[in-house]
């Protein structure tokens, strides 16, 4: 009795922190600060998700070995096993790598590349997704004499995935309401060319403006953001097979400003060596901005069509024959759309969810 009241109450306490309306960086925080009493861990990986091609951005983690970074993220992506695409996510469940693997931990490719030469004794993994999409995951590391996660403490884990999962659709949806909705000033694209191990080649000279709106990486990468190094990973892995989900992600930097991150190949490889990648940040456009909007805020299919219609500048007339409803459904539905995403006039919401 008495575990399982202390169980309730750390998902009461999870879920007090989505309801004080953190900052996706302290909410994570504070989650890792209740995790790390009840699940012991050494180390700690926790990027978010955009929900709709699945790769990582804005990432935070406490681990050892940043010098190899790069080839960390490659392996993470290039790894089928315990991937977050492949974890399960209805419900969601930890599974640990000791588990997954009965032991045999150099069966996982990140293991066996990276985290052995740190004495990483397991790794605790978890999917935080819903109907929406995914909104990111977390990898807990155990090393030296900690031992391997327990079935207990992976079940602990899951039970808190519901409320872990709101919280970060709820943080990801404050993005959109906070700073400057009004249209911004458009910065120039840029491109970083990446070898095949991820170190840069070369940048444009506009790539300047981006990696300073942009959360830089650590030493000695040349303050590369993680996310560049993610969308070329989940390039890598497209290419090996392991993940299908588009090489891409849209990224807040704040002040109303959403990037647009891609990897491409720039052309047919040598006999020598791989074809460089290419890395293109732009500003976001106002579509893509709307379809990660609808997600972030959990709107239904019709309330995400008549968001699109109403930013295309159609009034209400003109909606209702667009969606076959009645002009006053019309009106109904956008104070539902405003109750939600927490405006008083479409041209705020449409401001909000388009950038314009």
């Amino acid at each position: 009795m008495g575990s399982r009241w202390a169980a309730e109450r750390l998902v009461a306490r999870v879920t007090a922190l989505d309801e004080a309306r953190l900052e996706s960086h302290a909410y994570r925080l504070a989650v890792l600060g209740e995790l790390s009493v009840a699940i012991g861990h050494e180390a700690w990986v926790w990027p978010l998700a955009d929900p709709i091609t699945t790769v990582g951005v804005s990432p935070m983690a406490q681990v050892p070995g940043t010098a190899e970074l790069p080839l960390l993220i490659t392996l993470k992506y290039a790894t089928a096993l315990n991937r977050w695409t492949t974890l399960p996510a209805a419900p969601a469940r930890a599974v640990s790598l000791a588990a997954a693997t009965d032991g045999e931990l150099s069966r996982s490719e990140s293991w066996a590349g990276v985290l052995c030469r740190h004495s990483i004794t397991d790794v605790l993994s978890i999917v935080f997704a819903d109907r929406w999409g995914i909104w990111g995951w977390l990898d807990l590391w155990r090393g030296h004499e900690d031992g391997v996660f327990t079935a207990a403490e992976a079940g602990q884990l899951s039970s808190l995935a519901p409320a872990i999962t709101t919280g970060l659709r709820h943080g990801s949806a404050r993005q959109f309401q906070a700073g400057n909705n009004a249209a911004p000033s458009p910065h120039p694209q840029a491109v970083l060319v990446l070898a095949e191990n991820l170190g840069i080649i070369s940048q444009t000279d506009s790539a300047g403006v981006w990696l300073e709106l942009l959360q830089p990486g650590p030493r000695p990468h040349q303050g590369i953001p993680a996310e560049v190094l993610n969308v070329a990973a989940q390039l890598l892995a497209q290419e090996r097979g392991v993940d299908a989900h588009p090489a891409g992600s849209l990224v807040h930097v704040g002040a109303g400003v959403w990037a647009r991150l891609s990897a491409t190949r720039m052309n047919t490889p040598t006999d020598k060596a791989p074809a460089p990648i290419a890395v293109t940040i732009q500003d976001a456009l106002p579509a893509e901005r709307m379809a990660v909007f609808g997600r972030c805020f959990a709107l239904s299919p019709r309330e995400s069509q008549l968001l699109g219609l109403a930013a295309s500048g159609l009034d209400t007339a003109s909606l209702a024959r667009a969606l076959g409803i009645g002009r006053y459904t019309v009106q109904d539905d956008f104070k539902s759309l405003f109750a939600k995403c927490g405006v008083q006039s479409r041209g705020a919401l449409v401001a909000m969810a388009a950038g314009h």
